[in-house]
């Protein structure tokens, strides 16, 4: 049901190899991929035509499958290897030090979420999600964090002697994410023929959620049963995601056409980016907003009548346009709009407010 293509990426005169994904569907003749695109020729271009080529590679992909990997994207491999160091760190305190920074609320949305309290869905009815999260929760944990200078919400961290450094590292790659995100949302303004720097002060207030993510090992029978799933199938609710995984893999993507699943498999030294719907909304659904669900990876087995999956982590910036923003039909994506006007702050609190119990 799937085929994987070799792509081959230069990278400072080495040669690297990865599994890139294509999908040929039994039902349909469109395939369905997910492409590696190397944005240094974006942020070092040396010329207009130059940059207007990767944007449009960027802005094609988003159009159909709405999932990219991008390589050489300037965030350096220590640095994320640091975070996902500390993250590690966070994760393994003990449960009455995490429970003391628990998220209390979707306007913050900023804290600890302990197993089972998320339970990602389209569904909007709290009454659904709620019987979901019953029948079925989330098995991961995670921790959120927004910009740190906000007057209203503040971050939650754990004491210094608790977790060294965790608070300056994760400060700092929330920075760092929101630049590239930045870069990204140029390249796609470029794409759409909207001019450069179109996004940059509907982005500037950092308006973000960078999310640390902790999926335990747990025996594979759990996943196993009806609706069950790392994290069930979801779409993303801002402009960007941009997701750094490990290489233990289980993230899969929707192809569309078929709505069969495919898996996002882990390429080192790549980011996972795909669209929100918030900028799926922003344009008209030019741009995709793709169905994704994390499941569990083959496990080991343990004894005779029993597998356990291995412990997987991962680390979502989440991102979206400043709160006060309006999202309304962007020029040159048709019409007429096929979606009223909406406030940014509005929209996001809204879904997160259902998500959690």
């Amino acid at each position: 049901m799937f085929a994987f293509r070799a792509v081959v990426i230069a990278r400072k005169g080495i040669t690297l190899r990865s599994l890139a994904t294509t999908a040929a569907s039994s039902s349909s003749s469109k395939a369905f991929s997910i492409p590696i695109i190397d944005f240094s020729k974006f942020q070092r271009a040396q010329s207009s035509a130059e940059k207007q080529e990767t944007a449009d590679e960027i802005v094609t992909a988003f159009k159909t499958s709405g999932f990219i990997y991008l390589s050489n994207h300037g965030i350096p491999r220590e640095t994320v290897q640091n975070a996902f160091q500390k993250s590690k760190e966070f994760f393994a305190l003990p449960s009455e030090i995490k429970d003391t920074l628990a998220w209390e609320d979707p306007r913050s949305n900023r804290g600890y979420v302990k197993i089972g309290r998320e339970r990602v869905t389209q569904s909007k009815d709290p009454n659904e999600i709620a019987k979901l999260r019953e029948k079925a929760p989330d098995y991961k944990e995670s921790h959120e964090i927004g910009r740190d200078w906000d007057s209203e919400w503040k971050n939650m961290w754990p004491n210094e002697s608790d977790a060294p450094e965790f608070k300056r590292t994760m400060l700092n790659f929330f920075q760092t994410a929101h630049g590239l995100h930045v870069d990204v949302m140029r390249s796609i303004a470029l794409g759409l023929n909207l001019g450069e720097s179109f996004f940059d002060d509907k982005i500037n207030e950092q308006c973000h959620n960078l999310r640390l993510l902790s999926y335990p090992p747990i025996k594979s029978s759990l996943l196993e049963e009806d609706g069950t799933a790392r994290a069930g199938a979801h779409s993303d609710y801002g402009t960007l995601t941009l997701l750094f995984q490990d290489q233990v893999g289980g993230l899969q993507v929707q192809n569309p056409h078929t709505k069969e699943y495919i898996a996002a498999t882990p390429v080192p030294g790549t980011i996972v980016v795909n669209v929100g719907d918030l900028l799926a909304r922003w344009s008209n659904d030019v741009l995709r907003s793709t169905l994704h669900r994390v499941v569990a990876p083959a496990g080991k087995k343990i004894n005779d009548t029993e597998k356990e999956t291995p412990q997987r982590q991962s680390i979502a910036f989440f991102c979206n346009p400043n709160f006060s923003a309006e999202v309304a039909c962007l020029p040159n994506c048709g019409s007429p709009a096929k979606y009223p006007p909406v406030n940014t702050g509005d929209y996001i609190v809204g879904r997160l407010a259902v998500t959690y119990t």
